[in-house]
């Protein structure tokens, strides 16, 4: 039976729990949950009554495809609400190996006291002395915890950001090569972690027991199955394997939806040169990696390993958001110049949405020039001095950025900064950054699969009519994919294919003996909601924190479509 991992920060004392309240969660159900019982909303969220949940899906450890994923909650120091970040990697399958389904951190040390690392073996809990890592990068940490605890650990760690407690500090997670290149980037989880003193924890599954199942040869059935569905869709299977999710940029530029110059457009002049394609083709060319997993057992692939021209190596992972947000929203048009920022933001330790957008918002203020992409590193570049008080507004994020220096065009809602899609060329992604307890998440609820790309549905992203609905159904149904451990992306694949949630719940069913209907999904995922709602209403949140931004009601071009949503009209959208 899953344990809960208890860990007292401030008297390194530890213990395994059953789940108790908590049996049958997993996942975000498990760190909203849990964050909702034993955090008090109105709390600092850097103090010590905030606690750091680290949990594992339902379907984490086993043979089911692109299950790797894993959740981290708090009350975020971004938004002062409840968050989920979730992130890829190979912690989670280790940490779910190791029978282990949450970890929660609590309590807090003296803020001067000596940085830890916690190392979860089969022989129990140790804790190492990490002060030299004080202020270290996450790829030179990384590099040395390999050395300290061998290949086959897996560790989640924070940069420099994460120490000095930046509200945009995110928290690094190992790939299948070690590279500290996966992040629960959103909300400023890797601050909380570093309010706890904690640089790094690292899990050893050698010698684990692994995952049982309560009907293995029904688990056998179903999983070969949700492979043949995965690799069947023509964006699981060939899309995002060929081109990673970068794809989307000539797709969304095409759309009129990528949001350029600090969302003052929908089109990108340049967009063929950062763009899934243009990677593909210098990946191929300099000798870089096309496809890879972020973690063993990936069926989509959507990572790779992107080199310079010379072949060395610059980044992994670089994602569609990232692209977006440290580029065409900044006028930044070399690849090349991306991957470096994404570099630093990893090596750093820090969202790259939320850096992206803090970048442009400093270009809007005068800060530095427009394009100007070594500007743009120079600048992310200081975040990593302690002493820097210009890289600490920038660390802070981009509601913090625009209040320092007078800039009025803040991309936001609940003081977390927009993704990639214009939310008035893809209304229904943007119901869901309006209406998500998480703040502006695109991952809430892609709505940009209906308004966009046709995958189960196809709703007009142009008019209001169809959104609210599109958008509360999505958000109840990546409520609890989160919940399973399942990479988003499979929804594209769920959602063309007929048998695709029964395949879940059957693999559910077949792990954990109770049964699964997609019924009991839909009403999983609408009880984690409510949790998350009921949290920000005690944390003092209300239905006016429901809305973008006043400046979208401008026209966009090239559609010149704008924003047009009440308040009242936004609430349908909420489960």
């Amino acid at each position: 039976m899953p344990k809960i991992l208890r860990i007292n920060t401030r008297t390194r004392e530890y213990r395994l729990e059953d789940m108790g309240p908590y049996l049958g969660l997993g996942g975000r159900a498990l760190t909203s949950r849990l964050v909702l019982n034993e955090v008090p909303a109105t709390c600092h969220p850097l103090s010590k009554e905030n606690k750091l949940v680290i949990a594992t899906g339902i379907l984490s450890g086993t043979r089911a495809a692109s299950s790797g994923r894993i959740s981290v909650g708090a009350k975020s120091p971004l938004t002062l609400g409840i968050k989920e970040a979730n992130s890829g990697g190979q912690f989670s399958q280790k940490m779910a190996k190791m029978d282990i389904i949450g970890i929660v951190l609590e309590d807090q040390p003296e803020a001067d006291a000596p940085l830890v690392t916690i190392a979860i073996t089969k022989d129990g809990i140790a804790f190492h002395d990490a002060s030299q890592f004080t202020f270290t990068r996450t790829y030179a940490t990384a590099e040395a915890l390999q050395k300290q605890f061998g290949d086959k650990s897996a560790a989640m760690l924070i940069g420099p950001a994460g120490e000095t407690l930046r509200q945009s500090a995110s928290i690094q997670f190992t790939d299948t090569k070690y590279r500290p290149a996966r992040a629960a980037g959103r909300g400023g989880m890797g601050a909380v972690m570093g309010s706890k003193r904690v640089k790094a924890i690292v899990v050893d599954d050698t010698g684990a027991a692994g995952v049982t199942y309560a009907d293995d040869e029904a688990f056998k059935t179903a999983s070969k199955r949700w492979a043949e569905i995965l690799r069947g869709h023509a964006v699981t299977g060939q899309g995002l394997p060929g081109y990673g999710t970068a794809i989307l940029v000539n797709v969304i530029n095409e759309a009129g939806a990528l949001p350029t110059k600090n969302f003052r457009d929908g089109r990108f002049q340049w967009a063929a040169d950062v763009s899934g394609e243009k990677m593909t083709e210098l990946m191929e060319k300099r000798g870089g990696k096309v496809r890879e997993g972020c973690h063993t057992g990936c069926a989509i692939q959507c990572s790779q390993t992107f080199v310079d021209e010379k072949g060395k190596y610059l980044t992994s992972g670089l994602e569609y958001e990232t692209v977006w947000a440290l580029g065409p929203n900044s006028m930044i048009k070399e690849i090349d110049e991306i991957a470096k920022m994404d570099h630093i933001c990893d090596d750093i330790g820090l969202d790259t949405i939320e850096m992206g957008n803090t970048v442009a918002v400093a270009m809007d203020g005068g800060l530095l020039p427009w394009g100007d992409a070594k500007a743009a590193q120079e600048l992310l570049n200081r975040v990593a001095d302690p002493k820097d008080p210009l890289g600490r507004i920038v660390g802070n994020g981009t509601a913090f950025m625009a209040e320092a220096y007078g800039v009025t065009r803040v991309p936001v809602v609940k003081r977390q900064a927009l993704p990639a899609y214009d939310p008035r060329a893809v209304k229904g992604v943007g119901v869901t950054y309006a209406t998500t307890p998480m703040g502006a998440d695109h991952t809430a609820g892609y709505a940009v699969c209906q308004n966009v790309l046709k995958c189960g549905g196809d709703v007009n992203p142009h008019n209001k009519a169809g959104q609210v609905e599109t958008s509360k159904a999505l958000q109840i149904a990546t409520a609890a994919i989160d919940a399973s451990g399942l990479c988003l992306f499979v929804a594209f694949a769920v959602l063309d294919t007929p048998d695709g949630m029964q395949t879940i719940c059957d693999m559910i069913t077949a792990r954990t003996g109770q049964k699964t209907t997609p019924d009991d999904v839909a009403a999983l995922g609408t009880s984690i909601l409510k949790d998350e709602y009921e949290f920000n209403r005690r944390a003092g949140f209300s239905a006016a924190d429901d809305q973008l931004p006043d400046f979208f009601k401008e026209p966009l071009a090239p559609h010149n479509v704008s924003w047009d949503f009440t308040v009242e009209e936004l609430q349908g959208a909420k489960a």
